[in-house]
């Protein structure tokens, strides 16, 4: 495993991570102890969420056959597109942010920013590893689009969690009440202006972010 993880350069990228979620949790468990408060403590699960688009490309990378299989492919995929806006889902946890008696509001700021930051690195690093896959059948150029189009679809998704509190399983559990709340957003956009209006700014916010963030990888 760790050969494998040195040969497709995900080990230090494994360790920076890791390093990232012991301090989130250090922080966690340090926050509990001094304020004896449950208060953000469900930042943790949103990170474990947010993990969950970066395990299934790492998985993919680290397998060959199911990269040759184009079903294999496709499935991870459909399931990486419900768990994706997760990951950048974590920044809308700064609406949390205030002050309290039971920490110091620069500690509650560190806190949320680096649990944040680790969740929107778990997203980032997992749609770089979809597009080296996309690549395989696209050209480069197709692959820029269809990335900027992710970005702005998991800012509608941070709406849907954000505002209507639907989680990525609601599709499984409750598919016609998903479908028949997205409809409506399709159908009538002028009457839902916020939720258009947040996709945009925060689409744009994160394909200004994560293109950045590829030019200083690339350079």
């Amino acid at each position: 495993m760790l050969n494998r993880l040195r040969e497709t350069g995900k080990l230090g990228e494994c360790l920076i991570l890791l390093l990232l979620c012991i301090f989130c949790l250090a922080a966690s468990v340090f926050r509990y102890c001094y304020a004896n408060s449950f208060q953000f403590l469900f930042l943790n699960w949103n990170l474990l969420l947010a993990a969950i688009p970066w395990l299934l490309t790492t998985f993919l990378a680290l397998n060959e056959e199911w990269q040759k299989s184009r079903l294999g492919l496709l499935i991870i995929f459909l399931i990486w597109c419900l768990f994706f806006p997760n990951a950048p889902y974590i920044l809308t946890d700064l609406i949390h942010l205030r002050l309290d008696s039971e920490m110091p509001l620069w500690f509650n700021l560190v806190y949320i920013l680096a649990f944040s930051w680790t969740g929107l690195l778990f997203g980032f690093l997992s749609l770089m590893d979809i597009e080296r896959f996309v690549k395989i059948y696209f050209r480069p150029f197709t692959v820029f689009f269809f990335s900027t189009f992710l970005l702005f679809l998991a800012s509608f998704g941070i709406y849907l969690g954000r505002f209507l509190e639907m989680n990525s399983w609601d599709l499984f559990y409750e598919p016609l009440i998903v479908l028949r709340t997205l409809t409506k957003y399709f159908v009538h956009p002028m009457n839902h202006l916020d939720t258009w209006g947040l996709t945009l700014f925060m689409g744009g916010f994160l394909n200004l972010v994560y293109w950045s963030l590829k030019v200083l990888i690339e350079k």
